[in-house]
Protein backbone atom coordinates (compact mmCIF):
# COMPACT_ATOMS: atom_id res chain seq x y z
CA UNK A 1 0.00 0.00 0.00
CA UNK A 2 2.63 2.42 0.78
CA UNK A 3 4.59 1.88 -2.18
CA UNK A 4 1.25 2.62 -4.48
CA UNK A 5 0.60 5.34 -2.32
CA UNK A 6 4.15 6.73 -2.83
CA UNK A 7 4.14 6.26 -6.76
CA UNK A 8 0.30 7.72 -7.09
CA UNK A 9 1.06 10.80 -4.92
CA UNK A 10 4.46 11.39 -7.20
CA UNK A 11 2.52 10.93 -10.43
CA UNK A 12 -0.37 13.76 -9.86
CA UNK A 13 2.06 15.75 -8.34
CA UNK A 14 4.03 15.45 -11.24
CA UNK A 15 0.95 15.49 -13.66
CA UNK A 16 -0.03 19.14 -11.78
CA UNK A 17 3.01 20.26 -12.60
CA UNK A 18 3.15 19.47 -16.12
CA UNK A 19 -0.78 20.59 -16.87
CA UNK A 20 -0.04 23.71 -15.07
CA UNK A 21 3.12 24.79 -17.34
CA UNK A 22 1.27 23.67 -20.55
CA UNK A 23 -2.09 25.57 -19.52
CA UNK A 24 0.02 28.79 -18.15
CA UNK A 25 2.46 28.57 -21.57
CA UNK A 26 -0.67 28.36 -23.97
CA UNK A 27 -2.46 31.70 -21.90
CA UNK A 28 -2.34 34.65 -24.49
CA UNK A 29 0.32 37.44 -23.91
CA UNK A 30 3.49 36.78 -21.40
CA UNK A 31 5.51 38.46 -17.99
CA UNK A 32 7.59 40.28 -20.53
CA UNK A 33 4.66 42.37 -21.92
CA UNK A 34 3.24 42.81 -18.20
CA UNK A 35 6.58 44.65 -17.46
CA UNK A 36 6.09 46.98 -19.99
CA UNK A 37 2.66 47.38 -19.93
CA UNK A 38 1.79 51.01 -20.78
CA UNK A 39 5.26 51.33 -21.91
CA UNK A 40 7.12 52.08 -25.30
CA UNK A 41 10.18 49.34 -25.82
CA UNK A 42 12.11 48.15 -28.88
CA UNK A 43 12.11 44.59 -30.02
CA UNK A 44 15.91 44.85 -28.39
CA UNK A 45 14.62 45.75 -25.14
CA UNK A 46 12.05 43.03 -25.53
CA UNK A 47 14.53 40.31 -26.22
CA UNK A 48 16.74 41.70 -23.44
CA UNK A 49 13.75 41.52 -20.68
CA UNK A 50 12.63 38.27 -22.46
CA UNK A 51 16.67 37.01 -21.64
CA UNK A 52 16.90 38.29 -18.25
CA UNK A 53 13.51 36.17 -17.51
CA UNK A 54 14.77 33.05 -19.08
CA UNK A 55 11.91 33.17 -21.28
CA UNK A 56 13.76 33.06 -24.40
CA UNK A 57 14.13 29.00 -23.87
CA UNK A 58 12.03 26.58 -25.57
CA UNK A 59 9.07 25.18 -23.25
CA UNK A 60 10.50 21.94 -22.79
CA UNK A 61 13.44 23.32 -21.46
CA UNK A 62 12.34 25.75 -19.27
CA UNK A 63 10.03 23.23 -17.44
CA UNK A 64 12.95 20.46 -17.06
CA UNK A 65 14.94 23.57 -15.28
CA UNK A 66 12.36 24.13 -12.71
CA UNK A 67 11.76 21.03 -12.27
CA UNK A 68 15.31 19.47 -11.54
CA UNK A 69 15.65 22.44 -9.21
CA UNK A 70 11.72 22.30 -7.02
CA UNK A 71 13.01 18.22 -6.69
CA UNK A 72 15.63 19.98 -4.74
CA UNK A 73 13.17 22.65 -2.95
CA UNK A 74 13.75 25.32 -4.94
CA UNK A 75 10.79 26.61 -6.94
CA UNK A 76 12.73 29.55 -8.83
CA UNK A 77 12.15 33.64 -8.30
CA UNK A 78 9.76 35.43 -8.66
CA UNK A 79 9.78 37.32 -12.00
CA UNK A 80 8.87 40.82 -10.99
CA UNK A 81 9.86 40.65 -6.94
CA UNK A 82 13.29 38.71 -7.64
CA UNK A 83 12.50 37.05 -4.03
CA UNK A 84 12.55 33.30 -3.76
CA UNK A 85 9.28 31.37 -4.68
CA UNK A 86 9.50 29.35 -1.62
CA UNK A 87 9.80 31.57 0.56
CA UNK A 88 6.89 34.01 -0.89
CA UNK A 89 4.10 30.91 -0.48
CA UNK A 90 5.45 29.95 2.94
CA UNK A 91 4.87 33.43 4.11
CA UNK A 92 1.29 33.16 2.63
CA UNK A 93 0.18 30.12 3.52
CA UNK A 94 -0.42 30.39 7.24
CA UNK A 95 -3.75 32.60 6.24
CA UNK A 96 -5.12 30.04 3.76
CA UNK A 97 -4.69 27.10 5.96
CA UNK A 98 -6.44 29.63 9.03
CA UNK A 99 -9.44 29.86 7.13
CA UNK A 100 -9.39 26.16 5.42
CA UNK A 101 -9.37 24.68 9.33
CA UNK A 102 -11.17 27.05 10.57
CA UNK A 103 -14.38 26.21 7.79
CA UNK A 104 -13.28 22.43 8.24
CA UNK A 105 -13.90 23.12 12.60
CA UNK A 106 -17.19 24.79 12.02
CA UNK A 107 -18.31 21.95 9.55
CA UNK A 108 -17.40 19.43 12.03
CA UNK A 109 -18.55 20.94 14.99
CA UNK A 110 -21.92 22.64 14.10
CA UNK A 111 -22.44 20.17 10.93
CA UNK A 112 -21.95 17.28 12.80
CA UNK A 113 -24.22 17.95 15.66
CA UNK A 114 -26.91 19.27 13.70
CA UNK A 115 -26.57 15.90 11.26
CA UNK A 116 -26.74 13.60 14.74
CA UNK A 117 -29.82 15.84 16.27
CA UNK A 118 -31.78 15.92 13.17
CA UNK A 119 -31.12 12.11 12.76
CA UNK A 120 -31.86 11.52 16.68
CA UNK A 121 -34.79 13.24 16.89
CA UNK A 122 -36.44 13.59 13.15
CA UNK A 123 -39.50 15.31 12.15
CA UNK A 124 -39.38 18.95 11.98
CA UNK A 125 -35.59 19.57 12.93
CA UNK A 126 -34.83 16.67 9.84
CA UNK A 127 -36.83 19.22 7.38
CA UNK A 128 -35.05 22.09 8.55
CA UNK A 129 -31.85 20.68 7.97
CA UNK A 130 -32.85 19.67 4.55
CA UNK A 131 -33.84 23.50 4.02
CA UNK A 132 -30.59 24.54 5.37
CA UNK A 133 -28.70 22.01 3.50
CA UNK A 134 -30.17 23.46 0.05
CA UNK A 135 -30.22 27.23 1.13
CA UNK A 136 -26.78 26.80 1.87
CA UNK A 137 -26.21 25.41 -1.44
CA UNK A 138 -27.89 27.95 -3.53
CA UNK A 139 -26.55 31.32 -1.68
CA UNK A 140 -23.73 32.66 -3.45
CA UNK A 141 -20.79 32.89 -1.62
CA UNK A 142 -19.77 36.24 -2.87
CA UNK A 143 -23.40 37.79 -2.23
CA UNK A 144 -22.81 36.16 1.06
CA UNK A 145 -19.44 37.71 1.58
CA UNK A 146 -20.76 41.38 0.82
CA UNK A 147 -23.74 40.76 3.16
CA UNK A 148 -21.54 39.82 5.60
CA UNK A 149 -19.18 42.78 5.36
CA UNK A 150 -22.12 45.40 5.15
CA UNK A 151 -24.16 43.76 8.14
CA UNK A 152 -20.21 43.40 10.70
CA UNK A 153 -18.26 45.98 9.12
CA UNK A 154 -20.13 48.81 7.89
CA UNK A 155 -23.09 48.75 9.95
CA UNK A 156 -22.39 47.45 13.43
CA UNK A 157 -18.25 47.77 13.07
CA UNK A 158 -17.58 44.52 14.76
CA UNK A 159 -15.46 42.72 12.51
CA UNK A 160 -12.55 43.98 10.21
CA UNK A 161 -13.59 43.51 6.64
CA UNK A 162 -10.31 43.06 5.07
CA UNK A 163 -6.55 42.39 6.53
CA UNK A 164 -5.46 39.43 8.53
CA UNK A 165 -3.15 39.70 11.56
CA UNK A 166 -0.84 36.40 12.10
CA UNK A 167 -1.77 34.48 15.17
CA UNK A 168 1.67 35.67 16.52
CA UNK A 169 1.55 38.97 16.83
CA UNK A 170 -2.25 39.46 18.31
CA UNK A 171 -4.29 35.88 18.75
CA UNK A 172 -7.57 38.25 19.24
CA UNK A 173 -7.06 39.90 16.36
CA UNK A 174 -6.17 36.82 14.31
CA UNK A 175 -9.59 35.60 15.33
CA UNK A 176 -11.42 38.46 14.49
CA UNK A 177 -10.16 38.74 11.17
CA UNK A 178 -10.90 35.31 9.96
CA UNK A 179 -14.47 34.70 11.82
CA UNK A 180 -16.30 36.66 8.15
CA UNK A 181 -14.22 34.78 5.59
CA UNK A 182 -14.50 31.42 7.27
CA UNK A 183 -18.21 32.04 7.70
CA UNK A 184 -18.62 33.30 4.15
CA UNK A 185 -17.27 29.96 2.94
CA UNK A 186 -18.48 27.35 5.61
CA UNK A 187 -22.02 28.22 5.34
CA UNK A 188 -22.57 24.95 2.08
CA UNK A 189 -19.58 22.99 3.94
CA UNK A 190 -22.41 23.39 7.02
CA UNK A 191 -25.19 22.30 5.28
CA UNK A 192 -23.26 19.78 3.16
CA UNK A 193 -22.23 17.84 6.30
CA UNK A 194 -25.55 18.26 8.26
CA UNK A 195 -26.74 16.14 5.37
CA UNK A 196 -24.52 13.48 4.91
CA UNK A 197 -24.27 13.05 8.80
CA UNK A 198 -28.11 12.59 9.11
CA UNK A 199 -28.05 10.09 6.50
CA UNK A 200 -25.15 8.21 7.41
CA UNK A 201 -26.52 8.08 11.18
CA UNK A 202 -30.03 7.30 10.26
CA UNK A 203 -28.59 4.28 7.80
CA UNK A 204 -26.62 2.78 11.13
CA UNK A 205 -29.81 3.57 13.35
CA UNK A 206 -31.60 1.15 11.29
CA UNK A 207 -29.22 -1.65 11.40
CA UNK A 208 -30.04 -4.76 14.08
CA UNK A 209 -27.33 -4.14 16.47
CA UNK A 210 -28.67 -0.60 17.66
CA UNK A 211 -31.78 -2.46 17.89
CA UNK A 212 -30.33 -4.99 20.09
CA UNK A 213 -29.04 -2.43 22.22
CA UNK A 214 -31.92 -0.54 22.61
CA UNK A 215 -33.38 -3.44 23.61
CA UNK A 216 -31.03 -4.16 26.32
CA UNK A 217 -31.69 -0.54 27.86
CA UNK A 218 -29.00 1.36 26.74
CA UNK A 219 -29.75 5.56 26.78
CA UNK A 220 -29.73 6.59 23.60
CA UNK A 221 -26.83 9.06 23.84
CA UNK A 222 -24.81 6.13 24.76
CA UNK A 223 -25.98 4.11 21.85
CA UNK A 224 -25.10 7.29 19.06
CA UNK A 225 -21.99 8.77 20.59
CA UNK A 226 -20.23 5.29 21.52
CA UNK A 227 -21.33 2.95 18.97
CA UNK A 228 -23.56 4.87 16.00
CA UNK A 229 -21.26 7.76 15.20
CA UNK A 230 -17.97 5.20 14.93
CA UNK A 231 -19.96 3.01 12.13
CA UNK A 232 -21.25 6.07 10.26
CA UNK A 233 -17.93 8.25 10.58
CA UNK A 234 -15.97 6.68 7.24
CA UNK A 235 -18.87 8.58 5.05
CA UNK A 236 -18.28 11.73 7.34
CA UNK A 237 -14.53 11.29 6.61
CA UNK A 238 -14.76 10.99 2.57
CA UNK A 239 -17.07 14.21 2.33
CA UNK A 240 -14.70 16.38 5.07
CA UNK A 241 -11.23 15.36 2.77
CA UNK A 242 -13.91 16.26 -0.57
CA UNK A 243 -14.30 19.52 1.23
CA UNK A 244 -10.38 20.39 2.18
CA UNK A 245 -10.08 19.53 -1.81
CA UNK A 246 -12.81 21.82 -2.38
CA UNK A 247 -11.54 24.59 0.21
CA UNK A 248 -8.33 25.28 -1.68
CA UNK A 249 -10.59 26.69 -4.81
CA UNK A 250 -12.98 28.63 -2.23
CA UNK A 251 -9.63 30.14 -0.26
CA UNK A 252 -8.93 32.24 -3.83
CA UNK A 253 -12.22 33.60 -3.99
CA UNK A 254 -12.64 34.34 -0.18
CA UNK A 255 -9.09 35.79 0.13
CA UNK A 256 -9.24 38.68 -2.35
CA UNK A 257 -12.34 39.74 -1.25
CA UNK A 258 -11.66 40.01 2.30
CA UNK A 259 -7.59 41.47 1.54
CA UNK A 260 -5.72 38.29 2.60
CA UNK A 261 -2.59 37.76 2.06
CA UNK A 262 -2.83 34.16 1.38
CA UNK A 263 -1.78 31.87 -1.49
CA UNK A 264 -5.08 32.08 -3.05
CA UNK A 265 -4.48 35.82 -3.53
CA UNK A 266 -1.31 35.61 -4.86
CA UNK A 267 -2.45 32.48 -7.29
CA UNK A 268 -4.95 35.36 -8.98
CA UNK A 269 -1.82 38.05 -8.52
CA UNK A 270 0.80 35.38 -10.59
CA UNK A 271 -1.85 34.70 -13.27
CA UNK A 272 -2.34 37.79 -14.33
CA UNK A 273 0.95 38.69 -14.54
CA UNK A 274 1.83 35.66 -16.30
CA UNK A 275 4.44 35.15 -13.36
CA UNK A 276 4.88 31.24 -14.33
CA UNK A 277 7.22 30.31 -11.04
CA UNK A 278 4.52 31.48 -8.96
CA UNK A 279 1.89 29.70 -10.74
CA UNK A 280 4.18 26.23 -10.75
CA UNK A 281 4.60 26.66 -6.90
CA UNK A 282 1.04 27.90 -6.01
CA UNK A 283 0.05 24.22 -7.84
CA UNK A 284 2.62 22.10 -6.62
CA UNK A 285 1.82 23.86 -2.91
CA UNK A 286 -2.25 22.44 -3.43
CA UNK A 287 -1.18 19.51 -4.86
CA UNK A 288 0.61 18.74 -1.94
CA UNK A 289 -2.14 19.52 0.37
CA UNK A 290 -4.27 17.28 -1.19
CA UNK A 291 -1.85 14.60 -1.07
CA UNK A 292 -1.48 14.66 2.15
CA UNK A 293 -5.25 15.10 2.79
CA UNK A 294 -5.98 11.88 1.02
CA UNK A 295 -3.38 9.92 3.03
CA UNK A 296 -5.00 11.29 6.14
CA UNK A 297 -8.25 10.35 5.06
CA UNK A 298 -6.98 6.68 4.33
CA UNK A 299 -5.52 6.84 7.70
CA UNK A 300 -8.66 7.47 9.12
CA UNK A 301 -10.21 4.51 7.16
CA UNK A 302 -7.72 2.33 8.49
CA UNK A 303 -7.92 3.41 12.76
CA UNK A 304 -12.23 3.44 11.75
CA UNK A 305 -12.91 0.36 10.42
CA UNK A 306 -10.21 -2.75 10.85
CA UNK A 307 -11.59 -4.42 7.94
CA UNK A 308 -9.48 -1.66 5.97
CA UNK A 309 -6.14 -2.69 7.22
CA UNK A 310 -6.69 -5.68 5.21
CA UNK A 311 -8.68 -4.65 2.11
CA UNK A 312 -5.86 -4.21 0.29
Amino acid sequence: MTFRWLTSSLLLLFAVTVLTFVLSSLAPGNAVEVYFSGQAYTQEQYDQVEHQLGLDMPPPVRYWHWLTHAVRGDLGIDLFSGRSVTSELNARIGPSLSIIFGVLLLAAVVGVGFGVLSAVRGGALGRIVDVVAVLGFAVPNFWLAVVLIDLFSVQVRLLPSTGYVPFADDPVQWLRSLVLPVVALAVGTVALIARQVRDSVLRVLAKDFVTALRAHGLPVRKIVFKHVLRNAAIPIVTALGILFIGLLGGTVFVENVFGLPGIGQEAVSAGLTHNLPVIEGVALYFAILVVAINLLVDVSYRLLDPRARTAR
